[in-house]
């Protein structure tokens, strides 16, 4: 598996709508109690506690079906990295961060600038701005969903972040812009695969309603997110596939091997 492979250049107009769509502010207020995850598996608080990325935190600690456990401090999901603070970056760093995947287009990038761990190297897996055929998408969340499963750019974009996973030696952080929705696939899809249940998935899903801090604009997609869109991935997955496993043979063309080296590192 390649890493780091740069991503094509997205069509302007597509990326700029993405961009320029409204994100909630990401500073302080970070909860501390993980309501929306089940009782069994509140284990810790997930939050980071990072100053300037609300919506970080610790993608481990859920049960599998086969009664094991995701490991805490592997990987991490957030929303955009460009509001760090200094303090920020020296928790990413303690807590060994080695690699940073970005999942936001070309105009989002170039608009908010990552802040990156020292020593940590920095990945571009552009999901929605790698195909023009995408515009609509935007506009529409349930269409967005959609086009993160059926879109080939997208597939290539989550391949290439788990293939990332599983060769990093070191934990691996995730983001996009809001950490909700392209992050929220990714998360669904990694846990899903690792053997966590549909419930769990969901909870962890639904907490960026609880950690995305900042002023309400009263749009629903900017705000934070909705069961409704991530059943649609889901559907979606079984509409094309015919199963989440076909999904991830044929879709994000991931092998038993690699499936293998992502449960070794991630289960315990």
């Amino acid at each position: 598996m390649l890493n780091g492979i740069a991503r094509p250049a997205a069509t302007v107009a597509c990326a700029f709508l993405l961009a320029c769509a409204p994100v909630p502010a990401f500073a302080g207020g970070i909860p501390t109690t993980d309501q929306g995850v089940a009782a069994a598996q509140v284990v810790v608080d997930r939050s980071l506690h990072l100053e300037g990325a609300s919506n970080a935190r610790d993608v481990g600690g859920y049960r599998t079906s086969d009664g094991r456990t995701v490991r805490m401090g592997q990987v991490f999901r957030t929303n955009a990295l460009d509001k760090l603070t200094p303090s920020d970056l020296a928790v990413l760093h303690q807590r060994g961060v080695a690699s940073v995947d970005d999942f936001r287009t070309v105009v989002e990038r170039a608009m908010s600038p990552d802040r990156i761990p020292e020593g940590a190297r920095s990945n571009w897996f552009d999901v929605i701005g790698t195909n023009p055929v995408n515009f609509p998408a935007l506009a529409d969340m349930q269409s967005m969903y959609t086009v993160m499963v059926s879109d080939p750019g997208a597939s290539r974009a989550f391949h290439d972040a788990l293939a990332n996973i599983a060769d990093t030696d070191g934990a691996v952080l995730y983001h996009c812009s809001a950490g909700k929705d392209r992050t929220g696939w990714m998360t669904a899809v990694l846990l899903t695969l690792l053997g966590v249940s549909r419930e769990d998935v969901n909870a962890d899903y639904l907490l960026s309603n609880q950690y995305l801090t900042g002023p309400r604009t009263g749009i629903a997609f900017v705000d934070g997110v909705e069961q409704s869109w991530l059943d649609t991935s889901f559907a979606t997955v079984e509409r094309i596939y015919g199963s989440f496993d076909n999904y991830v043979r044929d879709g994000l063309q991931l092998s038993q091997d690699d499936i293998a080296r992502l449960e070794n590192k991630l289960l315990a």
